[in-house]
């Protein structure tokens, strides 16, 4: 992999500017060369697992996410929003301020030690991505998953990132003793859109060659093909394509579903589609002009033409990776109604 051998180290780090709120826990704001552009924000973190309030109608219980931002720099990426909450926009500091929980795997190992700890199912990847390109050079994952494979806990894990790739062995062997479920982000095959709308992600065909890698190594591989974007990525041949390429990957399930435009990525997604599709502009104003979430007319046709090319490839429903948890008859994705609390919009996603 290419981020192999990027170890932090005192030599290759420079100082930088301070969050512009105080973090709990800062160790040090650092930049380095390999990350033009992006500040690290280092924190010894308190607690790794999150708990999932128990009103939520999520599939699983408890979270971790080792990184707050990402620099994927999706253009519709809906945790945008929680960048607000450090005083920091919920735009370029998204993609380019980045939380480092770096003593994670240390801290996830006491937590798991506790005796009240019930080995209850662990997500992870449902807010930013934990293989994004900075965990090849924090590593902050090989912690994680041999904490949770040691303690016996089940978990998941949803990314775009092909870092993944790395820890192949470890997750055969953690699948081995614990239930482990990998899902795959991926919901466009065009190069080009894909550049523009999600640049910092590995290319949609490295994505595909990675679910292949998982079902090689004989792990199950759901896809989240989230989002289908009005007019961009909802023609029928557009459909006919994704699945298609999910299907010959070796996909074991696909969920997909709508656009979602949240507040803190609504203003950062039309600000793309102004400077790259105006011609949509007035289009999506008036699809959502109901709030987060495409009227319901349309989530229900695009739901149909899912299923169509779903059926037509072989894909199973759902991404699977909580298929054990994830109560019966669960929706699909593009049926979510627009009243839906975000705790249950996220149940659906992940």
């Amino acid at each position: 992999m290419r981020w192999d051998g990027q170890t932090v180290t005192a030599d290759d780090v420079a100082p930088a500017k301070p969050a512009l709120l105080p973090l709990a826990g800062l160790v040090r704001s650092v930049r380095t060369p390999e990350f033009a552009g992006i500040t690290f924000h280092e924190v010894a973190a308190r607690s790794v697992l999150n708990r999932v309030p128990p009103t939520s109608s999520m599939p699983f219980s408890w979270t971790i996410n080792p990184f707050r931002g990402c620099s994927h720099a999706c253009v519709y990426c809906f945790a945008r929003k929680t960048h607000s909450y450090l005083d920091l926009d919920t735009g370029l500091d998204f993609d380019a301020q980045l939380v480092v929980k770096i003593n994670a795997g240390d801290v996830l190992a006491r937590e798991l030690a506790r005796p009240s700890w019930t080995r209850e199912h662990v997500a992870l990847g449902t807010n930013t991505d934990p293989y994004q390109r900075a965990e090849g050079r924090y590593r902050l994952m090989p912690g994680i998953i041999t904490a949770l494979t040691d303690s016996g806990t089940p978990f998941s894990i949803l990314t775009k990132g092909t870092l993944l790739a790395r820890d192949l062995p470890l997750l055969k062997a953690a699948a081995q003793s614990v239930t482990v479920g990998m899902g795959i982000s991926l919901a466009l095959v065009d190069p080009v859109l894909a550049e523009s709308i999600e640049p910092g992600t590995p290319a949609p065909k490295a994505r595909l060659a990675l679910i292949s890698r998982l079902r090689e190594a004989g792990l199950p591989c759901g896809v989240m093909a989230m989002p289908i974007l009005p007019w961009l990525t909802d023609g029928d041949e557009s459909l006919d394509a994704l699945f298609g390429a999910l299907a010959a990957a070796g996909a074991t399930g696909v969920s997909a579903g709508p656009l979602h435009l949240r507040p803190g990525s609504r203003e950062w997604f039309m600000q793309w589609l102004a400077a790259h599709h105006p011609q949509l502009v007035p289009r999506y104003e008036t699809l959502y002009r109901g709030g987060s979430y495409a009227s319901k007319e349309y989530r229900d046709w695009l739901s149909g033409r899912i299923r169509v090319f779903r059926g037509k490839h072989g894909l199973a429903a759902g991404a699977g990776f909580f298929r054990n948890l994830a109560p019966a008859g669960n929706a699909e994705p593009a049926s979510v109604p627009p009243t839906a609390t975000p705790g249950a919009v996220q149940a659906t996603l992940f």
